[in-house]
Parts: C-alpha cells; sequence; structure tokens
C-alpha cells in the first residue's frame, strides 16, 4: 500500500507537470501562431459557455455559498478571472481555467479526506447476545433484551455482553481493549467486568449494571462519533491569503480602466491574476509528502493533520502496545531462602515445567524465560488450572503451584526483596513446592528499546509536553513514566483519557495522542493529530487516528513530525512565491506589457513554481536537522509544560 500511494503521488506531481508544460506551451504557440483567434471563431461561443458552465459548476456552487457566508476562498479568485476570460471572449483559456479548478480541487479532497470506518469496526466488536438466568433456567437472549440487575452468565472464552459485577465464579479477564491493561485480571465476586472483554479459564456469574450504549464499550463508540464530528476543521492558508488578495486585484483592475480606459489591460489584470495556484499552493505539497510518507511507513490521513502536527506542543501516550509491546516477559526469579530452597536455574525450571500446558500471557514468559536460560522443564504430570489462583502439576516428584500472591500463607514474611520489585511496578508470580513457598518470579511488560531516543528527538523538535495516559495502576505507570522522563496518570477509562485531550485543547495547546487500542479509539479521534502504533495495535485505533505507524518503530513518530514541518516550510513557500509573481504580473498587465492571452498563459507560472518546489518532499532527508534544537531556534532546549503556569502538574507527576 505505501509502495502504491508512494508511486502514485509521484505520477501524479509528474503527470500535472506535463499537463501544465503542454498546456502553457500550446497557448503561446497558440498566441504566436493565431490559433486560438481561429478557434473562438471556429466554435459557437454557445458551447464554449456550456463547456465552462458544466464543467465548473461544482467549483461555482461553493464560491456563491462562500460568498453568501462573507467568506473569500482561493476558488474566488479563479472564478473572477474566469469571468474576465468569458467577458473577453478568450474562452480556450476559459476553458483550461475550468480544468486547473477541478484538478485543483480533486487534489485537495484526494490529500484531505479518507473513508471513515471507526464506528462500524467498534459497533462489530461489541457482543451481540448474552446468556442469562430467568425463572431457574439460562436463556440466550440478544444483549438489548438484557435488564439492569439481571445475572448473565459467561462461560470460558466468551466476550462479557455487559458491564456489571461479578457474583460467582472466578475467572482470568483480559480486558486491555476497555482499559488498557496490559495483564489479563483475575475476576472473582465483587470484581467489575466490562462488556466486550474476555473471560479465560474459568466461568463467571455478572450482575448487569449497564446494557449497550450504556456500558464502557457504548461510549467509547460514541466518544468517537462525537470527537470526530465535532473536530474544528483547519482554516487553509490559501484562503487567508485569498481574502486580501481579491480586493487588491479589484482595485488595480479598477485603477487600471479608469486611468488608462483600456479594457484589454484591464482584462489583462484580472486573467493574469486568477492563478489556480492559490488552491494548489496547499494540496500540491501535502500530496507530496503523503506520498513519501507512505514510502517509509507512514500513512497520513490529509493534509490538515501535517499542519496540526507542525505546531503540536503537548504529546500524550498510552502504554500497552505504544510505549511497550504489551508481551510480559520474566526480570527476575528469586528464590526464598531456606533449608532445601531451590537455586534460580531449578526454580525457574519447575515454574516452567508446571505452566507449560498453560494458555496465561504470564506462563508463555515463563516458559520464554526457560528456553533463554536453555532450561529444559520436565513434563508435568496431573496438570490441573485453578481459574484465579494458578496451575497445579506434578513435577520432579513434588507438587508444584505457580499463581498470583495469595498462594502465601497468612503470616508468610516476605522478604525485602518482593517489596523492591513490587515497587518497581512489576507483577509477581509465586511458586510453591509441597504447598510451602519456595521463590517469585517477577514479570514486566517489554518495552520498546527505541523509545528513548524517539522522545529525545521529539524533544528537539521543541515539544514541549509528554504526559503517560494508562489503565494500568500508578506504580506500574511510575515505573516506566519515571526513566522516560514523563509524567503520568493511571487507572484511566476511556472516557477520562479523552478528558485529558479536551483539558489540554482547552488551554489552546495543539494535542498528538499516540496509541494503540480500542481504549485509546476516542483520545485519538479527540486529538488535533492522533498517531496509531499500526502492526502491533488495533484496527479500531488504526481507522480513528489520523497517522498511523505501518511498521512497529517509534523512530518514526519524530520522522512524521519533521515531515509536517519541511511541508508547511514547503506551503508557505509555494503561498509566497504565488504572491510575489501574481504581483509582479498585476504590474505588468496594469501597464498594457500583458496582453490578455499571455496574462491567461502566464497565470500557470506559479504552478511550475510549486511543483518544483513541491517535487523536493517526495526525495527523503538523510537524518534529522543537526544541532538538536527546534525548528527556529536549533540548540535552544524547548520550555518545559509544567513551566506553564496554565497548566497544572498532573496527579502522581515525576519531573
Amino acid at each position: 500500500m505505501q509502495n502504491t500511494m508512494a508511486g502514485f503521488s509521484a505520477g501524479l506531481l509528474a503527470a500535472f507537470g506535463a499537463t501544465l508544460g503542454v498546456v502553457v506551451g500550446f497557448v503561446v504557440f497558440a498566441e504566436w501562431s493565431g490559433l486560438l483567434d481561429r478557434m473562438s471563431e471556429f466554435v459557437p461561443w454557445p458551447l464554449w459557455l456550456a463547456a465552462v458552465l458544466l464543467g465548473g459548476y461544482p467549483i461555482f456552487r461553493s464560491v456563491l455559498r462562500a460568498a453568501v457566508k462573507r467568506r473569500v476562498t482561493s476558488h474566488t479568485l479563479m472564478t473572477v478571472g474566469l469571468g474576465a476570460a468569458v467577458l473577453t471572449g478568450a474562452w480556450p483559456a476559459a476553458i483550461i481555467v475550468v480544468f486547473f479548478m477541478r484538478l485543483a480541487d480533486y487534489i485537495e479532497h484526494f490529500t484531505a479526506e479518507r473513508a471513515r470506518r471507526a464506528v462500524r469496526e467498534l459497533t462489530s466488536l461489541a457482543p451481540e447476545r448474552a446468556r442469562v438466568e430467568r425463572h431457574g433456567s439460562e436463556i440466550d437472549v440478544p444483549v438489548a433484551e438484557v435488564r439492569i440487575g439481571e445475572t448473565v452468565v459467561v462461560r470460558p472464552s466468551e466476550k462479557v455482553p455487559v458491564d456489571g459485577e461479578v457474583i460467582a465464579g472466578q475467572a482470568t479477564v483480559n480486558q486491555a481493549s476497555i482499559t488498557g491493561e496490559s495483564m489479563p485480571v483475575e475476576a472473582g465476586p465483587g470484581a467489575r467486568v466490562f462488556a466486550a472483554s474476555f473471560a479465560h479459564l474459568g466461568a463467571l456469574r455478572v450482575r448487569a449494571t449497564a446494557i449497550g450504549a450504556d456500558t464502557t464499550f457504548g461510549r467509547v463508540i460514541k466518544m468517537v462519533e462525537e470527537a470526530d464530528r465535532h473536530r474544528a476543521d483547519v482554516q487553509r492558508l490559501a484562503d487567508t491569503f485569498a481574502t486580501w488578495y481579491l480586493p487588491v486585484v479589484i482595485a488595480v483592475a479598477t485603477a487600471t480602466y479608469f486611468l488608462s480606459g483600456n479594457a484589454l489591460a484591464t482584462a489583462a489584470v484580472l486573467m493574469v491574476a486568477c492563478s489556480c495556484s492559490f488552491a494548489l499552493a496547499t494540496p500540491v505539497a501535502m500530496i507530496a509528502s503523503i506520498g513519501s510518507a507512505a514510502r517509509r511507513g507512514l500513512l497520513i490521513k490529509g493534509g490538515r493533520y501535517l499542519e496540526a502536527l507542525a505546531r503540536a506542543d503537548v504529546v500524550l501516550l498510552d502504554k500497552t502496545g505504544t510505549l511497550t509491546l504489551g508481551r510480559p516477559r520474566i526480570t527476575d526469579v528469586v528464590p526464598f531462602d531456606g533449608s532445601g530452597a531451590p537455586g534460580e536455574e531449578r526454580l525457574l525450571r519447575m515454574a516452567a515445567g508446571a505452566e507449560r500446558y498453560s494458555e496465561h500471557p504470564l506462563a508463555e514468559a515463563v516458559r520464554a524465560a526457560a528456553a533463554e536460560r536453555q532450561l529444559c522443564p520436565g513434563e508435568p504430570e496431573h496438570f490441573e488450572a485453578m481459574p484465579g489462583h494458578g496451575v497445579r502439576a506434578r513435577i520432579e516428584g513434588a507438587t508444584v503451584t505457580v499463581g498470583g500472591k495469595r498462594l502465601l500463607p497468612d503470616g508468610f514474611h516476605r522478604p525485602p526483596r518482593m517489596a523492591d520489585l513490587e515497587a518497581a511496578g512489576k507483577t509477581l508470580v509465586v511458586v510453591t513446592c509441597d504447598g510451602s513457598p519456595v521463590g517469585v518470579l517477577a514479570a514486566t511488560d517489554t518495552e520498546r528499546p527505541e523509545v528513548p531516543a524517539a522522545l529525545a528527538a521529539l524533544r528537539a523538535l521543541g515539544i514541549r509536553h509528554f504526559e503517560l495516559l494508562t489503565g494500568d495502576n500508578a506504580r506500574t505507570a511510575a515505573a516506566l513514566a519515571g526513566p522516560l522522563g514523563l509524567d503520568f496518570r493511571a487507572d484511566l477509562l476511556p472516557e477520562e483519557k479523552i478528558a485529558v485531550v479536551k483539558e489540554y485543547q482547552s488551554r489552546g495547546h495543539v494535542v498528538v495522542m499516540i496509541g494503540d487500542g480500542v481504549n485509546d479509539a476516542p483520545a485519538l479521534a479527540q486529538a488535533d493529530v492522533g498517531i496509531a502504533m499500526g502492526a502491533a495495535g488495533s484496527g479500531v485505533a488504526l481507522e480513528a487516528s489520523h497517522v498511523a505507524l505501518m511498521r512497529e518503530d517509534w523512530t518514526l513518530v519524530p520522522e512524521v513530525v519533521r515531515i509536517a514541518r519541511r511541508t508547511m516550510r514547503a506551503v508557505r513557500f509555494n503561498l509566497g512565491f504565488t504572491v510575489v509573481y501574481n504581483l509582479t504580473g498585476l504590474s505588468l498587465a496594469a501597464f498594457g506589457l500583458l496582453p490578455p492571452t499571455l496574462a491567461a498563459a502566464a497565470q500557470a507560472g506559479p504552478d511550475f513554481g510549486i511543483l518544483a518546489n513541491s517535487a523536493r518532499l517526495l526525495r527523503p532527508r538523510s537524518g534529522a536537522r543537526p544541532g538538536g534544537g527546534g525548528p527556529d531556534k536549533p540548540g535552544r532546549p524547548p520550555p518545559r509544560l509544567d513551566q506553564d503556569p496554565s497548566v497544572p502538574r498532573s496527579a502522581g507527576a515525576r519531573s
């Protein structure tokens, strides 16, 4: 897809450049040879007029609607020039203007719009049926027919259909799609479970507290819809120029007519001023950057997001699947002191043997740790999964149990090392042998190794503030955020994440949200720019986001910021060049030095400049700008947002 899009972008610019060359060359030749006059005489004017009206109708309609709202757009300029061409009988020039008006409009729509399927994909993930206890039996009914307070039965490997409270049973529940929790949680009586999470290794009886659109998952869908609908459009720079440029053109044309009485010179002023480059200055640069970015594994869904990225000053980050891979790994093997206590290798080998047939993510981490040390766990006998507790098996002549801290007996003296591991935000796996605790394994999520360098690059680019938003507990969040120099907020649900995004936006900051899961989708959609981790993330996050990393490579994040800033520099150059060129053309036309037909051809001049400048964006740049500074002042460290009195520090934040 990336190569196809990049190839299409390069091909489109090349075709557009060739078309411009042919058209301008033809106009110049036809003017010199008198062919334009003969064409105008040969083709009846009603046919010319019909072609102009039919071809330009969509543009004329948008210009009229803008005029009713007292707005001037870049298309307004071209419409004025088109009117001048019609009044002077320059029908071939009028047709050319209409052609480029439509082409510019197409390019703009191509770069700014993508089909949005996020809500449909979210809806497809929602549970459709539920097993309800009624009149002493279990009845399978549509989720919409479940009533608040009813008991819902969830069997192993089934999706939880409602938000509710567990009243009986025990199961391992994977709720990463809702809370972002990296590890499955053990759910028993009194625990809270969410719709669209999965129950493993056990069954549950759940008292329904929220159904359908009122569930946490239902609110996720609603928030994606609202955030997308209420996202403000970015005002086009071309329209800003057009707002003041049109009165200047009218004033020059009026002065030319009254001072010289030359109608042809007046028409030439209006013709040379109608350059479609005002409409092309932004989208042509955008499509070049989007194509180049796609070649590097970055899918950008519209030019407005490049513009927002170039001004971004706040980056909010999810944890699981974003800063980490969502795959636990064993970091510490700690045998307990005492006679007969196994060493590290035997402890790990026993645990791996007991976990041999377990499907729990932590069991996979234990087996991987044993394989890394080239240990050969024995074949377990009498393997038994104990939902909510762990697994039990006969290993090396002993009964080995592996599970959570509840395996520790009351009054057990925990060694200080356990407290240190918990303080570091690690998940503890207890191992017992014949009923006696013999050691503990510590697991943590796998951090992405390229994250520190990528964050440093973003800071060097001038991003002011970074904050971790996670559904994990504060201890786990602090362990990850501290070494990376991030502020953090923990124990967040999706609606709380989107509230943080709105909080920064209300203070005038341009917010980038980076995430990967369903629980991140509302915040991704609400942010000025939502960036999704592609290959590791959910399809919902890809659709709700505005930029997708098609490779699991964090270095693409500072790269897309560089692309955005380079693109906006190109856009500003395009607009500046257009202004200078057109003002020069206006002056020549006003003094009668540029006839109308050549004025019609000359108005394509800025387009060549724009194409040449924008084509540079198709070539990748080698490395970041030296100096380690922001875009304007290399080497100067960016100010910290926590020094901004308008933005309070987060609870639990670290310096």
